[in-house]
């Protein structure tokens, strides 16, 4: 992230889903449990279902994984479920594009190897060890939180506009 930690202000809810990294869930479980009292759905169900969009989706380091959670929980409260609607899914897509870009904007991407500082991806399937100093090393806790904050400010502003 752009300003250091000691700036940064986070939301309880953003909090709760930095915690949930720090407790081994990847980037994209710990941005949709901190969403999964208003998804209506399981805790368990919510890990399982973003389980595999960690590591930049499957660690092959593409699309971040709070990113992939920030859309994930968008769908589920906001989603389009009819094939037809096409102007529904134009809306979400924008909706999502302008979430992506505010991310983009804060961090720099919203692609994994980049915020990780990463030459290449990898095809390496073996999640490292969460130990101390990979907590320390990685933006990760700070990307979950952002991710959090800005789909939160998402839902603030439509709620205030309906």
């Amino acid at each position: 992230m752009n300003a250091s930690e000691s700036e940064i202000s986070y939301s309880p809810r953003a909090l709760k889903a930095k915690a949930y990294f720090e407790q081994g869930y990847n980037c994209a479980q710990s941005v949709l449990l901190a969403f999964e009292g208003e998804l209506g759905i399981a805790p368990e169900t919510a890990a399982k279902l973003s389980s595999s969009f960690g590591g930049g989706m499957a660690r092959l380091r593409e699309v971040c994984g709070a990113v992939s959670g920030l859309f994930m929980t968008f769908a589920a409260m906001y989603g389009v479920s009819d094939p037809k609607d096409s102007e529904g899914k134009a809306s979400q897509y924008k909706d999502l594009q302008e979430l992506a870009a505010t991310f983009r904007e804060e961090n720099g991407s919203i692609v994994c190897r980049e915020l990780l500082g990463l030459t290449r991806n990898t095809s390496d399937p073996t999640p490292e060890k969460r130990t101390d100093d990979y907590y320390r090393k990685r933006p990760c806790g700070e990307l979950v939180a952002c991710a959090t904050q800005i789909m939160e400010k998402y839902i603030q502003n439509k709620e205030s506009n309906a």
